[in-house]
């Protein structure tokens, strides 16, 4: 009898420790972004202080530079429609893939402020952007353009975000929590966001986009060994805090900023419309009433016609 129990016991420890193995197996067996991988990736890839960056031009041969960054979960790819439009008002634009997404390296450390900064810092170095440039952020890009913009104002000749954070963002109390707490936290974000983000990218399979299969594209980056412990590393480095500080930085600098929210966006409330202007008194903004969070890709043309518009202005 005791000798049975003792079996069962053992069992259940194995299906337990087993259980408890599984994110991390899961993730284990995701492939290397190596060479192999990038063997037929868009544009080019240079090796950086940190790691290897894939980056693409787009547009006019000459003319003002625009640099693009994107956001924390779907890589330089989202910019492919305001590329295009971008490079029918004139500019020279240029999109790279974030540490930990696309075809860039998978460095380990905090994906922090400097972490971001410096990967933008190496890039523009080897291209050897010395004239002042329009600087995009997308989501969690804006958050990089503003500690950029704070660190270089002479660098900069407008900052335009879209859909920003570094303000507000809703997050739930699973995502809390995982910020919160090391170990635990670390388990439950290789367990649960592989599903989330399915789930999240699915439900806007129908949406009209300017990126021809872009959920097929974010949901490509699950395959890869290093994209979700990078989404959680930024979680809890560049996206832990506010920037009220560097939007202060900025408005003394006079950087002229543009700043586009979506009315219907469930990540980045309207709300953060008035913390900007808290901070940012002469930042002009400007509201997308029907859009989501998506809007970079899913209202292209909306946000074309503004920039058109306000760019054209010198946003004045």
């Amino acid at each position: 009898m005791a000798s049975g129990i003792l079996i069962l016991i053992l069992v259940l420890l194995v299906v337990v420790i087993g259980a408890a193995a599984l994110p991390y197996w899961a993730e284990a067996r995701r492939r290397p972004m190596d060479e192999w991988e990038r063997r037929d990736a868009p544009g080019t890839c240079v090796q950086l202080s940190q790691g290897v960056t894939h980056y693409q031009w787009h547009g006019a041969v000459r003319g003002p530079v625009a640099v693009c960054v994107h956001g924390l979960s779907t890589p330089s790819f989202v910019w492919n429609g305001l590329a295009r439009a971008l490079g029918a008002m004139g500019y020279r634009v240029l999109t790279y893939d974030l540490y930990g997404r696309g075809y860039s390296d998978r460095p380990e450390g905090s994906q922090n402020d400097d972490f971001f900064i410096k990967q933008l810092e190496d890039l523009l170095d080897d291209q050897e952007i010395e004239e002042d440039f329009t600087l995009f952020g997308y989501s969690m890009g804006g958050a990089i353009a503003t500690v950029f913009a704070a660190k270089h104002p002479n660098r900069v000749r407008h900052l335009v975000l879209l859909a920003s954070s570094g303000m507000v963002m809703t997050t739930d109390r699973a995502t809390q929590f995982i910020r919160q707490k090391q170990g635990l936290g670390d388990w439950l974000m290789l367990a649960l966001f592989p599903g989330r983000h399915r789930r999240g990218t699915e439900a806007e399979r129908a949406l009209l986009s300017s990126v021809p299969d872009i959920v097929d594209l974010q949901q490509r980056e699950l395959h890869y060994r290093g994209f979700v412990p990078a989404v959680l590393s930024s979680l809890r480095g560049i996206l832990s805090r506010e920037l009220q500080d560097e939007h202060r930085t900025i408005h003394r600098a006079g950087v002229p900023v543009l700043a586009i929210w979506a009315r219907e966006d469930d990540v980045i409330p309207l709300s953060a419309m008035g913390r900007l202007t808290e901070w940012s008194r002469d930042a002009w903004q400007e509201v997308i009433e029907d859009a989501g969070h998506g809007m970079t890709y899913t209202h292209t043309d909306q946000i074309a016609a503004i920039l058109g518009e306000r760019l054209r202005d010198g946003l004045n």
